[in-house]
C-alpha cells in the first residue's frame, strides 16, 4: 500500500484542526523546515521543540504552505513584518504563525 506524501497537504477532515498529524509527517516537515537563513532556522526549531509531538493536521498544512515561500518572504511572516495574504490567508497558516510568534510556547 502506498504511503501518503508527508509534504503534500492533507485532505481536510471535519476534525483536522484537532487531529494529530502522523509522527512521520512531523519529522519530515521538521527536516523540510531547514532553511538558508539562520533566523528562520531558529524560529522554526523553537516551534518544533515545543510543538512536534502536538502538530495537528491543520498545523501541518499551514506550515507546509509557509515552507513553500522564499526565505525572505517566510522570515517576514514569521516575525510579523507581513501578514498572510491571498492563498496564504487561511486559518491553518495564521494558527501556525501565532504559535511561532508566541514568546511563551504555550501561546499565552
Amino acid at each position: 500500500m502506498m504511503q501518503p506524501d508527508p509534504f503534500a497537504l492533507a485532505r481536510p477532515t471535519t476534525d483536522s484542526e484537532h487531529a494529530l498529524a502522523p509522527e512521520a509527517w512531523a519529522r519530515r516537515l521538521r527536516w523540510r523546515s531547514r532553511r538558508g537563513l539562520l533566523e528562520n532556522d531558529l524560529l522554526l526549531e523553537h516551534f518544533f521543540q515545543y510543538w512536534q509531538d502536538r502538530i495537528t493536521v491543520a498545523d501541518h498544512d499551514g506550515l507546509a504552505r509557509l515552507l513553500d515561500l522564499s526565505d525572505n518572504d517566510l522570515l517576514d511572516l514569521l516575525v510579523g513584518r507581513e501578514e498572510p495574504q491571498g492563498d496564504l490567508d487561511r486559518p491553518e497558516v495564521r494558527s501556525v504563525l501565532e504559535k511561532i510568534r508566541a514568546r511563551d510556547p504555550a501561546g499565552r
